[in-house]
């Protein structure tokens, strides 16, 4: 089939996902709720592969997220009627499986739509080690798709930002070398692929809005032009609302440095500029792109063993001298028992409060967490040890709950792999197989272009000295954070030029540090985003091995930017 030549006009696309297990009436309230091209569901990460890939074996059929076929079965006919495309990474770790389960669906649904998968992801064969091991693909493969007359089409594991680069490429006809327009799709899809937190979920200013705003916020969608940039918004009368800071948080969410790379483009995020160009609409432009790596990135998952944890209540006095007591009674058990877990990790909350009204509120927490490669020296062993000082430990001694059996927990791992053994296949809804190339060989000849002429915007002058207050970062700056592997991301970010100025030289690496001591002996990175008013600090290593792993409290650093904006410092008065 020839692809249909490009257009002009904007393309409207829409998400209706941000994660596997999001608002399950999403799709149908994006379909309903006003124009769309496209809609898109980002269901996979890194601790959804691990989960399909146990699912899968169980059940070699499955590997799929099922729950995306559940949504088709209300909303395929009525995406249909008003032509809107969609488009989702569901096929997790079987996408041809998925392709066959919706053309079975839209039979039984009499909705004649033509199916299209991508697939190619699945590197298996190289990592044998691995319960999963998938390469994230670019937005090709769904181009290709789309160009050939797919209604629907689902793939592996694709970036989240394919999700909508894809489809832009296809609908305007860009090639693989036009990365300033690229860069503007993918920094678009970046911005939509966590659905409401582009609405103003998981919000740092939150508490300035209506709360019956916030309470069911919208899904987000982008228009986009032709030359890359776009206009962020959502279905009028919905709930949430999008801003200039709604849509910074998002693009500081879970990156690194000021070079966003992928496998479609390198887009450099200290040329994104934000505009409130009226309400609930933030226009996005100015993104430059370089050509893309030569590698690509690989999510490996595998089994790292078994965990149990037990949580002791501490209520009342000495607290200190309670959790002391009953730490060394099991550890003594373990010990005795000759079975002591591989990994033990103990972690005090002091939840508690003086002359507590509740009980509630008079009580700690001691959070053991055990590891081992067997299940029963994390299991029976534990439960032995705890429940056996049930009369003979602290006074007032009780748990959560009684540990049960030891659970799996899966560790991740990134690797790279040469671009060009991957193989990037998209699967026609005739069923024709077509590799896509998207142009790599010709770049890995020629080189990669690299914007020496568009420098990183310089850091302002300092604010001049003048009085202080000491409160919480918070009441000046927002935040963001979140995962990457078993690194961390915190993005913060300020409103004025003003707190800019204070801003860029008062939070160094050696102040980060000072403020969120459990990172003082890690490596952190800090990245500055001038245009966005914006610092981003990556810090390696605090997530241990990954968010399946289940190594820390906030296993996905979800929290971290939130604990760094409650801690305090001297603001200058001028500033608040």
């Amino acid at each position: 089939m020839t692809p249909p030549p490009p257009r002009m006009d904007p393309l409207r696309i829409g998400n209706a996902s941000g994660f596997y297990g999001d608002r399950f009436s999403a799709m149908r309230e994006m379909l309903t709720g006003g124009e769309l091209d496209v809609l898109t569901g980002d269901y996979l990460a890194e601790l959804t592969m691990l989960i399909l890939g146990r699912d899968r074996m169980k059940d070699p059929s499955r590997g799929y997220a099922r729950t995306f076929l559940r949504q088709l079965e209300e909303c395929l006919g009525t995406a249909h009627e008003r032509g809107v495309k969609v488009v989702a990474n569901a096929g997790g770790l079987n996408p041809a499986g998925l392709a066959g389960a919706v053309r079975e669906l839209a039979g039984r649904l009499g909705v004649p739509v033509r199916v299209a998968h991508v697939e190619g992801d699945d590197l298996g064969e190289r990592f044998p080690g691995a319960l999963t091991a998938h390469a994230y693909l670019g937005g090709a493969g769904i181009a290709a798709c789309l160009d050939a007359g797919a209604d629907v089409v689902v793939t592996g594991r694709v970036t989240d930002a394919a999700l909508v680069s894809g489809p832009a490429a296809a609908h305007f006809g860009w090639g693989p070398a036009e990365y300033d327009r690229l860069a503007g799709a993918v920094v678009a899809g970046h911005v939509l692929e966590c659905g409401t937190q582009a609405t103003g979920g998981n919000y740092a200013f939150f508490a300035e809005h209506e709360p019956a705003r916030l309470r069911r916020p919208g899904f987000p969608l982008a228009e986009i032009h032709h030359d890359g940039s776009a206009v962020i918004t959502k279905h009028d009368g919905t709930g949430g609302f999008v801003d200039v800071g709604t849509v910074t948080a998002q693009l500081l969410y879970e990156t690194q440095g000021a070079r966003y790379a992928g496998p479609d483009v390198t887009a450099r995020l200290d040329t994104v500029t934000l505009t409130q160009e009226g309400p609930d609409r933030v226009r996005v432009d100015g993104v430059r792109g370089e050509a893309p790596p030569p590698t690509l990135k690989a999510g490996l998952t595998r089994l790292g063993g078994f965990r149990n944890e037990v949580v002791f209540v501490l209520t009342g006095l000495d607290v200190e001298a309670k959790a002391a007591l009953v730490r060394a009674q099991i550890e003594d058990a373990l010990d005795a028992a000759k079975s002591r877990p591989a990994e033990l990790r103990w972690e005090l909350a002091r939840t508690d409060r003086p002359d507590a009204a509740t009980e509630e509120s008079a009580s700690a927490l001691l959070r053991l967490i055990v590891r081992d490669p067997d299940a029963d020296t994390v299991g029976r062993a534990l439960s032995g040890a705890a429940v056996e000082l049930a009369l003979g430990s602290y006074p007032g001694f009780h748990v959560t709950a009684p540990p049960g059996k030891g659970a799996p927990y899966g560790v991740f791992e990134a690797a790279y792999v040469d671009r060009s053994g991957v193989p990037h296949v998209a699967v026609l809804p005739d069923g024709e197989r077509r590799p896509v190339h998207s142009g790599d060989e010709t770049r890995v000849r020629e080189g990669t272009r690299v914007l020496e002429d568009v420098p990183p915007p310089p850091l302002p002058a300092p604010l001049p000295s003048g009085p202080t207050r000491r409160v919480p970062l918070g009441r000046l700056a927002g935040a963001r954070s979140g995962d990457k592997g078993g690194d961390a991301n915190v993005g913060i970010w300020v409103r004025t030029d003003d707190a800019w100025r204070w801003l860029a030289h008062e939070l160094t690496v050696d102040r980060f540090r000072e403020l969120l001591p459990e990172c003082a002996d890690l490596t952190v990175v800090r990245h500055d985003l001038p245009n966005l008013r914006a610092l981003n600090f990556v810090v390696e290593g605090l997530l241990g091995e990954g968010v399946a792993a289940q190594a820390r409290f906030d296993p996905q650093a979800k929290g971290v930017g939130e604990w760094l904006r409650a801690r305090h410092l001297d603001i200058p008065e001028v500033l608040l």
